[in-house]
Order: structure tokens, then C-alpha cells, then sequence
């Protein structure tokens, strides 16, 4: 074995010899510049976070923004890792103190002074859950009442800021909180915390406990609430690095955690579905952003649902969207081989039909071919076992990588032409619906603008609408809701006509759309349009461009509320679209806890009503667009 060891100790030499090369270059381009992490920003992150929009990354601004915490995660654990391995622990440090101006993470403090004391301290769970899964409910409808939430639809039309709470060194508030009772429970991702606030006196909130990820580790999914099989009460919900938490819901203590992380990108940010026997957890990946490398072996990562024992955290059964990606090229230009299949991320939160036995969800992209016939697709598998039990592809040979474009150069060894390079997920979560006529079927929006209806049992398409050809950001997004047989779809980007794919009326317009669950015919439309006058316009990214309706509807007593990506809250009367009520969050607020705050873009999930408060998370440091820290409360006036 001495050759082996002379080889590895070349090896080791070479390596520490590229490595110190690359730490002198680093320091040869710091003496040049007024701070030593600026020449290491330049180097290696300025390709991407100056150009936002093209790469789908934080802005240069979103990550000065972002705490040293979230950061130090990405470099070392998260989506930069790669980059982050030709970094000395010395030029990381620089890097982040040069973007945030801070040399580790900040204890935040404010919680004690917001402390709940006596009887607020307690969890009453006895109380009905309001908001207990992504979609609220078991059909994931995304629907509330006025007794559930305390407003009414004529007071959702004049609503004025009660408070405001901020997150320290925080770029986004992307996820909902879990609701029961007056207790919300709300995880801030990127502060890797889960945060039970009371709001039973409606003007006084306080904070019954923290919870903090073991690792620190920022959070990425919104909480699920149930009852488990040994009566307790627990929540669930996932962080960045793929681990599952599962809480006692009293006291934020931890039942357990366990990783999901089954492939090397594995990512979760689907909400988990708590049942008494089991919780269903939806695991992603992000190969997507890398495959397009030369240096990555593309591709090998998939989509899968696992079903987890409640009490234990122990493995039940697992469903893969496709078998384990093969070499499908044996030389893909340089001696190396292509692999696949694989993608069909699952982003969404599945909805489980008890009554049937099935789970619900659908999938994305392909990055790798052959296109399986689970990527873009909606899918069902049964509850008891983990099985398919159909399968239906909306988008057939999506292959997409970022970095490859549907005409990639030669060089691109990862890339393909043989693709329709949409990348149209299923970003927004299925809905079980049951129209007045007794009929259910399962509903999914789609990033290609599409709606769909399907029959629950076989998987057979209905209907379909096309509002528009959409986008890598949607066309449809977040989420979809119904309510009374109505669908409401916020569309971020209507798009262009695709030679080959639907056809759709060119006069169609970004906003909300309300769609008949019964035959797919608009009810009526919404236009959302710009606001660029004054400061406004320079405070919203892209204003002219970036201002649709990405994040989930909420429905409360037949009003639809809604966030766009430049900052406006919404209430639409869900039988008319007439708007009802306007608020503009792209501002500093004064907050209750002392932290300075700002609003930002709204995405992902963040409106909910509890107690007579609409509650809303403003504040999205992805893709260049606005980030914001700030929990807004409204309550109706007077």
C-alpha cells in the first residue's frame, strides 16, 4: 500500500498547494481594497448576488441584511457551501463581516422584556386549531371564518396598524404561523427560532417560549399542528438543513429531530401533515442550482415523501418519485458520464384524504434526462404503505438547470437541448375540494399559470386553465384557495406565447383570478399594476416589473387577502374582486419590541387572522426583491 499512500500525500500536497495559492491570491487582492472580506466578495459571490434576478439569488443587499448566523450556515452547510470550501476560515469571516458588519451571531435579548407571565403563559389545547397545516385545514382550502378569526368581511375593509414586532438580522418572514386558540406559534427562518406568542389580550402580545434549532440552523417550512397517538400535542416543521423538529407544543420542548437529508442537495420546505400515527414530511432538493457545473456529477438527486412515527421520529416508509439516477451518457465530453434520472423536487405541502387512503402533492422540474413522468407532475400514493397510486405529468420534458438555458454552448457538459426548459413546478400545494353538488376533486396550481381539476380516485383530468405561460417564478406560485366553488389564483408573471405549448388569451393581466371549481371558467379578474411614484419607486426593486401576486391567498369570511412582491397587502371581495382595502409595508416601523423593522416584498405564506388581528409577515430578501423583518398586526377601526 505504499503507492496509495505516496499518491494520497502528492494528493494532500497538491491540494494544500492550489489551496495556498488561492488564500495568497485572496490576500494580495484585500491589501488592495478598503475592507479585506470586499476582495473576497468580488471573487467569489459578486457573479451572482450582483445580478439577482438572472441567478435567482439574495441581492448584494439582502445579504448585508442577513445575520452572521444565516450566513456562516450557507457557506458551511447550506446552498454556498461549494463556494463557501475555498474560503480559509480567516476569509470567511472577512467575507461576512465585510457584507453584515457583525463578528458573530447577536444574542437577541428582546424576548425577556416581551416575556407572557401567569396565566397567558399556558397553551390552551383544548381549543379548536384555526391554522394547523399549510392550508389550514385537511383540504388545505386556505379558508378561515369570521367566528375562527374574529373579523368580519366589512371589517377587513378598514383596518389600521395596531403593532408591529421585529426580527433581528433578519431578510424575510416566509413562512405562516400554526394558530390554536389565541396562541400562534411562528418560526422566523433565518433567526433559526420558533416563537409562541399569545395574542388573547388583541393590543398586548407576549412571548410564552422560544424555541431554537440545536444547531442553529435557519428554519425553512411553516409549522403543522395534531394530536399524536399518546395524546400529546406537538407541532412540526423543518429547517434549511433538512432536519425535522417535532415540539411539544406546550412548552416548546423537543420530542425529536431527525435529518431528512437523503440525497446531497436534499432540502425541505413542503409543511409536514401531523396525523395521530404518523407525519408525513415532503422533501425537496436543489440540485437545480448547481447541476449546470462542470465540476458537479449530474445529476442524482429526487424528490420523496416520508412517512415518520410521531412519537420516535422512526422511518415508516419512503416513496421516491423515480428510481436512482444511472449514466445515461457515458461520456458527456470529458470522460465522465451523465446521469439520470432525476429532479422532481417536491416544494409543496401535501393534503391527506383519509377517507380514500391517499396523500396528494405535485412535483417539479427534471434536471437530468430522460424526463421521468413524475417531474411536473401531480401524484398520489396511498397513506398506508407509501405506494403510487396514480400519476398525472402536466409539463412532459422539462429538463432545467440554471446555468444551461435552452441553447446551451458545447462547453456546458451537464446541459442539454432536448428540453422545453420552463422549469413549472408545482410550487403551490394541492386542495381536496368539495363543491355544493357533493363532488370533491383535487385542485393544484402550477408555475406555468395553469389551474387544474382532477378526479381524486384515478388522477383524471376534468379541466384545465391557462391564465398565461408563467415562469420560473409563476405564473401560479405559493398557494392557491377555495371557497363557496370558487378557485382563487394570484398570477406573478402572465409570460409570453411558447411555440408548442397552450395557447392562452394574450389580453390576460397579473393579479387575481377567481375560477369556477365547476367548469374552469373565469369568475372575474383582478389587475394588480405598479406603484412607482416618489420614493416608492425607489425603494422596490424592479417596481415597474416585480409588484404580482406570488405568496398564497388567504380567505377570511369571503374576502380574499393577498401580498405582492412590492409590499401591498390586499382585501378583495371574493365574489366580485373589488378591492376593499389598500396597505403599503415598504417603510421603517416603530415596534413593540424595540428592534428597528422595515416591511418588504410579500412571498411565500404570511396572512392569517386570530382574535380580531390580521396578522402579516412582511419581507422577502430572495431574487432581488424587497427584504423586511417586521410581524405587522391589524385590527379593524373603530
Amino acid at each position: 500500500m505504499k503507492w496509495f499512500s505516496r499518491l494520497a500525500t502528492m494528493g494532500v500536497a497538491v491540494a494544500a498547494a492550489a489551496f495556498s495559492g488561492q488564500a495568497f491570491a485572496q490576500q494580495q487582492m484585500a491589501s488592495q481594497m478598503p475592507h479585506d472580506g470586499q476582495a473576497v466578495y468580488r471573487q467569489f459571490c459578486a457573479a451572482c448576488h450582483d445580478n439577482p434576478e438572472q441567478t435567482r439569488s439574495p441581492s448584494k443587499a439582502n445579504l448585508e441584511a442577513m445575520s452572521y448566523q444565516t450566513l456562516e450556515f450557507a457557506l458551511t452547510q447550506g446552498k454556498m457551501q461549494a463556494q463557501g470550501a475555498s474560503l480559509t476560515p480567516e476569509t470567511r469571516g472577512q467575507l461576512i463581516n465585510y457584507l453584515t458588519g457583525k463578528t458573530k451571531k447577536a444574542a437577541p435579548t428582546w424576548t425577556t422584556a416581551m416575556a407572557c407571565t401567569g396565566g397567558r403563559l399556558a397553551v390552551d389545547t383544548k381549543a379548536a386549531p384555526t391554522i394547523a397545516t399549510f392550508g389550514f385545514d385537511a383540504r388545505n382550502t386556505r379558508t378561515l371564518s369570521a367566528k375562527q378569526t374574529g373579523l368580519t368581511r366589512a371589517q377587513l375593509s378598514k383596518l389600521d396598524l395596531a403593532w408591529a414586532i421585529g426580527f433581528p438580522d433578519v431578510t424575510m418572514m416566509r413562512a405562516q404561523p400554526a394558530v390554536i386558540g389565541k396562541s400562534v406559534f411562528l418560526p422566523v427562518a433565518e433567526a433559526g427560532a420558533l416563537y409562541a406568542f399569545d395574542v388573547s389580550d388583541p393590543a398586548r402580545p407576549c412571548v410564552k417560549w422560544v424555541y431554537n434549532t440545536p444547531s442553529g440552523a435557519p428554519l425553512r417550512t411553516s409549522p403543522a399542528y395534531g394530536v399524536i397517538a399518546d395524546g400529546r400535542a406537538v407541532l412540526a416543521f423543518s429547517g434549511l438543513d433538512s432536519t425535522v423538529h417535532v415540539v411539544d407544543v406546550k412548552s416548546g420542548k423537543p420530542l425529536w429531530t431527525k435529518s431528512v437529508a437523503v440525497y446531497s442537495y436534499s432540502m425541505t420546505t413542503g409543511t409536514p401533515r401531523v396525523l395521530k400515527d404518523r407525519i408525513i414530511v415532503p422533501v425537496s432538493q436543489f440540485e437545480i442550482t448547481v447541476g449546470g457545473d462542470n465540476k458537479v456529477q449530474c445529476c442524482t438527486n429526487h424528490g420523496v415523501v416520508l412517512s415518520l412515527d410521531p412519537a420516535t421520529g422512526a422511518q415508516q416508509w419512503r416513496y421516491d418519485t423515480m428510481p436512482d439516477a444511472t449514466p445515461v451518457k457515458a461520456d458527456r465530453g470529458d470522460g465522465k458520464p451523465l446521469l439520470g434520472p432525476s429532479g422532481a423536487p417536491i416544494w409543496n405541502s401535501p393534503v391527506v384524504d383519509e377517507k380514500r387512503g391517499l396523500i396528494y402533492f405535485g412535483t417539479g422540474e427534471a434536471n437530468s434526462p430522460p424526463a421521468h413522468h413524475n417531474t411536473d407532475a401531480l401524484i398520489a400514493i396511498r397513506l398506508k404503505d407509501g405506494t403510487e397510486a396514480w400519476s398525472m405529468q402536466a409539463t412532459a420534458n422539462d429538463i432545467f438547470t440554471i446555468g444551461c438555458g435552452p441553447n446551451p454552448r458545447p462547453d456546458r457538459l451537464n446541459c442539454v437541448k432536448e428540453t422545453v426548459f420552463r422549469d413549472v413546478d408545482f410550487g403551490a400545494s394541492v386542495v381536496l375540494a368539495k363543491l355544493k353538488n357533493g363532488r370533491e376533486l383535487v385542485l393544484a396550481g402550477q408555475k406555468s399559470g395553469t389551474l387544474w381539476a382532477l378526479e381524486p380516485e384515478t388522477g383524471k383530468v376534468v379541466w384545465r386553465r391557462d391564465i398565461g405561460s408563467g415562469g420560473p417564478m409563476g405564473g401560479i406560485h405559493w398557494g392557491i384557495a377555495f371557497e363557496n366553488d370558487l378557485v382563487y389564483a394570484g398570477i406573478t408573471n402572465v409570460g409570453r406565447p411558447i411555440p408548442g405549448q397552450a395557447d392562452f388569451d394574450p389580453k390576460l393581466q397579473i393579479g387575481m383570478y377567481a375560477v369556477d371549481a365547476n367548469t374552469g371558467d373565469f369568475k372575474w379578474h383582478y389587475t394588480a399594476r405598479p406603484d412607482c411614484a416618489g420614493e416608492r419607486g425607489k425603494k422596490a426593486p424592479r417596481c415597474e416589473r416585480v409588484y404580482g401576486f406570488s405568496g398564497a391567498p388567504t380567505v377570511i369570511d369571503g374576502t380574499v387577502m393577498q401580498g405582492s412582491l412590492d409590499g401591498r397587502l390586499f382585501a378583495l371581495d371574493g365574489k366580485t374582486g373589488e378591492q376593499l382595502w389598500t396597505y403599503d409595508t415598504l417603510r421603517p416601523f416603530e415596534t413593540l419590541n424595540g428592534v428597528a423593522a422595515k416591511g418588504g416584498a410579500f412571498d411565500a405564506v404570511s396572512i392569517v387572522g386570530v382574535n380580531g388581528l390580521l396578522l402579516a409577515g412582511s419581507g422577502y430578501g430572495m431574487f432581488g426583491q424587497a427584504e423586511g423583518n417586521v410581524l405587522l398586526a391589524f385590527r379593524p377601526k373603530p
